[in-house]
């Protein structure tokens, strides 16, 4: 029995373009599932570079963040020793303040006792005017006079 269309394959036309369409929706789907991984491989490669730039820069800012703590804990040193420094100078200050004051006690008393005689300047002879107990009871001491400044032995450290 002959086929009446014509067709030598047994296919109708409607059914090989059926078949043809399938193909290449297969073929479509392929590609677009092949364009969907490289799409995919494409982010998960940015998201590794975004990844390693960020681990860089953690890196970079623990360095800068070690550096800045270090030049911190040498500053506060510095700040401590002019601490210490300042206080031994006004110590050493006082000290002195209090001297220059007895010593110009002494030249007032000095210059009261001798009268106008030396024209204000005065002698050996003169410290014999000075009475006993102003000496004795005084705030500076004569034996204070002749002792050192004391320092401390930080302030020579530069």
């Amino acid at each position: 029995m002959a086929c009446s269309s014509g067709n030598s394959s047994g296919f109708s036309p409607q059914i090989q373009k059926a078949g043809s369409e399938e193909g290449l929706m297969d073929q479509r789907k392929r590609k677009r599932m092949e364009s969907n991984r490289e799409s995919a491989r494409r982010s998960r490669m940015r998201k590794q570079k975004h990844l390693d730039e960020l681990i860089a820069q953690v890196a970079q800012l623990k360095n800068e963040n070690n550096q800045i703590v270090h030049t911190m804990s040498i500053t506060t040193q510095q700040c401590l020793n002019v601490e210490a420094e300042n206080s031994v100078l006004r110590a050493q200050f006082g000290e002195l303040s209090q001297r220059l004051e007895s010593l110009n006690n002494i030249l007032n008393c000095l210059n009261t006792t001798s009268g106008s005689s030396s024209g204000g300047l005065f002698e050996i002879d003169d410290f014999e005017g000075i009475p006993e107990s102003y000496l004795e009871n005084n705030s500076w001491n004569l034996m204070s006079l002749n002792q050192p400044i004391l320092a401390s032995p930080d302030l020579f450290l530069y």
